[in-house]
């Protein structure tokens, strides 16, 4: 039986500031996110499957993305649940409406473990995550692989 990779690629703007950090992303500041999605498994083989010849379609793997990920953090700003950042929180949310509390710092790398928690448990029958890539910037990328998350 075959195995098949499929990707989508998808892409959100979302700012995010990183919490007692000792460099100059401790202060807000907002990235043009792109998200890779792979996800495998094998074809449908009955002809009579309206499905035939598909791993999974990519309407509903756009829709399970969309509905975990990009309409939460899509233009949100993405902050770390503290104690000592509670004031802040609550200032900037007399302002604005899509701030986003995480219980993680709010890296590349704690999104993507996220991500892939949250896109996985959404997946159909016999199709499992593969791989996640998020780009942070055109040149800095984090990578979520299934094989070393097992």
């Amino acid at each position: 039986m075959t195995t098949i990779r499929l990707t989508k690629e998808f892409s959100f703007e979302a700012a995010h500031a990183l919490e007692g950090y000792d460099g100059p992303c401790r202060e807000i500041h907002g990235h043009s996110y792109r998200l890779f999605v792979t996800v495998k498994g094998h074809p449908v083989e009955d002809p009579s499957d309206p499905k035939y010849g598909m791993v999974m379609d990519f309407g509903v793997l756009k829709r399970i993305v969309n509905e975990e990920i990009i309409a939460q953090l899509d233009h949100a700003l993405v902050l770390r649940a503290t104690p000592q950042g509670a004031p802040w929180r609550e200032a900037l949310r007399e302002r604005f409406c899509n701030i986003v509390t995480v219980d993680y710092q709010p890296t590349c790398e704690n999104m993507l473990d996220d991500f892939a928690r949250r896109i996985a448990r959404r997946l159909p029958a016999g199709v499992s995550l593969h791989a996640l890539r998020l780009h942070e910037t055109a040149t800095s990328y984090a990578e979520w692989l299934a094989e070393d998350n097992l």
